[in-house]
């Protein structure tokens, strides 16, 4: 039996990008691109502060996750700040931040993961977090930076296995 045919609208929301810069963007605006990547470039000196910053957060909340354990608060702090970090340590010129927050995000996501979590895993990659930051070590291009990322990331995948989505 066929289903009726409903009414469908389509609605093509507006571009308010367009509107703020005053229309499309042409190949006769690429200057606009340049000014955009030339403000960013402005505010690289400031990257290493506010990755810091982001840092600090992070070691916080491990102090917490020391004291508390992953359960509860302490671990739902743990798992904002490592998921910031995800989102920043790139963008700030340090992608193995970015490596090495996503293989903590990936071991305590969930509640439940967080309840069963070993939690020297979770602290050992906030301790390699720091590392990062405070050697400068930027990347995976460091053989110790690319082995340590690599196990770690491992053990997370083994840990959260269980909760895989098929």
């Amino acid at each position: 039996m066929a289903k009726p045919q409903e009414d469908v609208e389509i609605v093509n929301p507006p571009n308010l990008l367009q509107v703020k810069i005053g229309g499309p963007i042409s190949a006769g605006d690429l200057h606009l691109i340049e000014k955009a990547e030339d403000a960013i470039k402005d505010l690289r000196s400031d990257f290493g502060t506010w990755l810091e910053e982001e840092v600090q957060k992070l070691e916080e909340a491990a102090a917490e996750v020391k004291a508390q354990g992953l359960k509860g608060k302490a671990g739902e702090t743990l798992f904002i700040r490592a998921h910031d970090l995800r989102g920043v340590g790139s963008t700030y010129e340090f992608p193995i931040i970015t490596r090495l927050a996503k293989s903590l995000t990936k071991l305590i996501d969930m509640e439940e993961k967080r309840e069963q979590a070993p939690r020297a895993l979770a602290l050992a990659h906030v301790n390699a977090i720091r590392a990062a930051l405070s050697q400068n070590i930027r990347d995976t291009n460091d053989a110790v930076a690319a082995a340590l990322a690599e196990e770690l990331e491992t053990q997370s995948a083994a840990f959260a296995e269980p909760w895989k989505d098929d």
